[in-house]
């Protein structure tokens, strides 16, 4: 019996310091003033892909924005998806506690590891977060849950964990 109940309170205590490990490294989006786009990098292939995007704007965001928002994410090998401009010019997309989805279409890429917003105009916006799904790979979401600065590439890049130790990401 205590055979049980000690093993029963390290199973305890493994979870309770796993959890506060998983919760205390909470990443925050950045600005990235260097975020270059990569329009060089060739798809050997010549193929496309599909994806699809799903942004949900914060019940804190104002009730809908006409900035232009643009869109990148790509994998650590240098393959990149790009959109200019997502929402619907001069329509106020982006409302308030609404969630837009997007099908994209741009070159394949492996899992994404990284995903930025640009949002250019003076209306403001929030969104919480941003799932990307892909054919072939686990569906990957970026949590915002704060204003996108104005004329910057603002998000995650959490590429360093993807690649295969050796390799170096271009």
């Amino acid at each position: 019996m205590k055979a049980l109940i000690l093993i029963l309170t390290l199973c305890i205590i493994a979870v309770t310091f796993s959890s506060q490990a998983a919760t205390s490294i909470v990443t925050q989006p950045q600005p990235n003033e260097f975020f270059k786009l990569n329009q060089t990098k060739p798809q050997n292939d010549g193929s496309s892909c599909s994806y699809t995007v799903s942004i949900k704007t914060s019940c804190s965001s104002p009730s809908y924005t006409r900035d232009y928002i643009g869109l990148a994410f790509g994998d650590a090998y240098g393959y990149q998806v790009y959109v200019p401009r997502l929402d619907d010019p001069g329509s106020g997309t982006f409302e308030r506690c609404s969630t837009d989805t997007f099908e994209i279409y741009g070159p394949c890429t492996y899992q994404t590891c990284y995903l930025y917003l640009y949002r250019s105009g003076y209306d403001g916006w929030m969104p919480e977060k941003v799932t990307v799904y892909s054919y072939y790979y686990q569906p990957v979401t970026f949590y915002y849950n704060t204003y996108i600065p104005n004329d910057i590439w603002y998000g995650f890049d959490y590429c360093r964990g993807y690649l295969p130790s050796g390799t170096a990401a271009q």
